[in-house]
């Protein structure tokens, strides 16, 4: 806007408006509060495996992409059962715990305490009330094997998964194994280690140890699979139902029993990828190189001999 000029002068200046009082926090009127916001997927992680979300997943994605991700529903009763061999692993306990709850899935986990003699059987109890656990214990240590016969009596979900109490492995994973069974593809999944490179690179001594009993397990059993040592082994319940009553290993000899036992039933086998941090013996691993030389020992007696 042009001022127009007094004659003779300089232009005239505008007049600034006055200035407003300050508001006193007093003063204000106050803010009503409004809706809660609705809760995200991360704040509910049940919601992830409800039809509703996995329908919109569809709709923005399309089919191909969500069976990739491992995107699909649960049954409306559907439940996992978690068996986890506990022996010495207080440091790990609440953390597996909350990793297992944050997954969603509607679970029963089974804590077995295997003998402890580090406070895992004292922390354990703090859970004993807890309405997703059951807890049970060993008055000494037995193995891994004695500790999933004790948790097998126990479970009661659709699907069961053996679980070791450390940090190696992760409980997100198990959507990815659950797929093919949900989807009638498979009976038994096994979570490989080596069949991709999202992992962290174990020592070569324990590749080609692993390496060295699954090719001779897969010629003994009859057939190829890439990790036959993986924690991560999950079937249908009646499929732990047929050979529960068959199970001998005490040990870690129970990771070739149990495969020879499925294979000698002709149940169909699938692997999946998982991630896997290995941990060293300072930090609390327990199979060693007896083991090695007993799962051998497991491969003559459940394979090479019972063809």
């Amino acid at each position: 806007m042009m001022h127009a000029r007094p004659a003779g002068g300089s232009p005239r200046p505008t007049p600034e408006p006055p200035a407003e009082p300050p508001v006193r926090p007093d003063d204000r009127a106050p803010e009503r509060p409004g809706p809660p916001a609705p809760p995200t997927l991360l704040e509910q992680p049940a919601a992830i495996w409800s039809a509703e979300h996995v329908d919109r997943c569809r709709r923005w994605l399309g089919d191909p992409i969500c069976q990739r991700l491992g995107i699909f529903a649960l049954p409306p009763t559907f439940v996992l059962s978690v068996i986890v061999p506990v022996f010495n692993e207080v440091q790990t306990i609440d953390e597996l715990i909350a990793r297992l709850r944050a997954t969603g899935i509607p679970m029963q986990i089974i804590l077995v305490d295997d003998g402890s003699g580090d406070g895992s059987a004292a922390r354990l109890a703090d859970y004993a009330a807890e309405p997703d656990i059951r807890l049970l214990s060993h008055g000494h240590n037995r193995g891994k094997g004695a500790a999933i016969r004790t948790g097998l009596a126990a479970a009661t979900g659709d699907i069961i998964v053996i679980q070791d109490a450390d940090r190696e492995y992760d409980p997100a994973d198990f959507r990815y194994l659950m797929q093919p069974i949900l989807e009638g593809r498979a009976d038994v999944v096994y979570g490989t280690r080596y069949g991709h490179a999202d992992r962290q690179v174990s020592p070569l001594w324990h590749e080609l140890v692993n390496a060295g009993i699954t090719k001779l397990a897969n010629l003994a059993l009859g057939i190829r699979l890439s990790d036959i040592e993986t924690c991560y082994k999950m079937a249908r319940r009646d499929a732990w139902a047929a050979i529960q009553g068959d199970l001998r290993e005490n040990r870690f000899g129970i990771e070739i029993e149990l495969t020879a036992r499925w294979a000698r039933r002709r149940l169909r086998f699938s692997e999946r990828p998982i991630r896997y941090q290995h941990r060293w013996y300072d930090e609390g691993k327990k199979i060693g190189w007896r083991d090695g030389v007993a799962a051998l020992g497991c491969i003559l007696r459940y394979g090479l001999l019972r063809r």
